[in-house]
């Protein structure tokens, strides 16, 4: 078994790979407090209660936007696992061709997420993450990562709008039940959530418009729930992508008879 995993800034993605398909997920949150040790004694719980041995994992790999926590994370499983996950990065081998200015700037999420999508879907594609941002990757039809468009996630336009305006309360995702709300709640919910599904549809006409080219639209992501109903897209939704990604890139760096060594 291989084991993949994702530090985002909400929460750290684990997906476990047997025979070359995701058998099964988990999660914890992002706590940028936690040390190794702490974070071991969760996977392991984790571990634990999915009834899975440490021992069974043969190899890992992880990527990660939270730089503070790259090497607690990586620390805390080789003390669970005796083994040294590969971090993706600069020097790891992807098999994605990107083209943008300077491909080193690249999220190794959105890298990981591309790797996923292209294993599995034909280009072109436009790949959206619902995350702490609302992310678009753009792939061309020739399978090239040309560029992307970042936007503020729902949770963070929410925390901007009730931070940012003192008479504005702070409010629940929900979906209002119209778009011209008529009391301040429901107005709030109505511009994140509907202007969310709006800025997404928008979106994806723009780029469409720009590369010339028709392409199957990917998401992911918590917040996909509320908002892809909402679309008048027609949106393909995978949350596979990004943990399949990153066992494609092992094999491609790392995959070996043998366990993976801890050195």
């Amino acid at each position: 078994m291989i084991l993949t995993y994702s530090i985002g800034n909400d929460d750290i993605s684990i997906g476990f790979i047997e025979d070359g398909s995701l058998c099964g997920t988990a999660s914890v949150s992002t706590d940028t407090r936690r040390t190794a040790d702490e974070y071991a004694f969760i996977f392991k719980s984790l571990f634990d209660f999915r009834g899975i041995s440490s021992e069974s994992i043969e190899g890992a790999i992880g990527a990660s936007v939270v730089p503070q926590l790259t090497e607690t994370v990586r620390d805390a499983f080789e003390k669970l696992l005796s083994i040294r996950p590969h971090i993706l990065g600069a020097g790891t081998k992807t098999g994605l061709n990107i083209l943008t200015d300077d491909p080193t700037q690249l999220g190794a999420d959105l890298v990981a997420f591309a790797v996923g999508a292209l294993a599995k879907y034909t280009p072109p594609l436009i790949l959206i993450d619902f995350g702490t941002a609302t992310t678009f990757s753009v792939i061309d039809k020739n399978g090239a990562f040309v560029g992307c468009a970042i936007a503020p996630g729902v949770s963070m336009s929410e925390k901007a709008l009730t931070n940012g305006a003192s008479l504005l309360p702070s409010f629940a995702s929900a979906i209002p039940k119209k778009c011209v709300g008529t009391n301040t709640m429901e107005s709030m919910q109505s511009g994140c959530i509907f202007g969310s599904a709006a800025m997404i549809d928008g979106m994806i006409g723009r780029i469409e418009s720009e590369t010339g080219e028709s392409a199957l639209t990917i998401a992911s992501g918590r917040t996909a729930d509320i908002i892809l109903p909402l679309c008048e897209r027609h949106i393909h939704r995978d949350d596979t992508l990004l943990l399949t990604g990153l066992f494609e890139i092992y094999k491609k760096n790392l995959k070996r008879h043998g366990k993976q060594s801890a050195k």
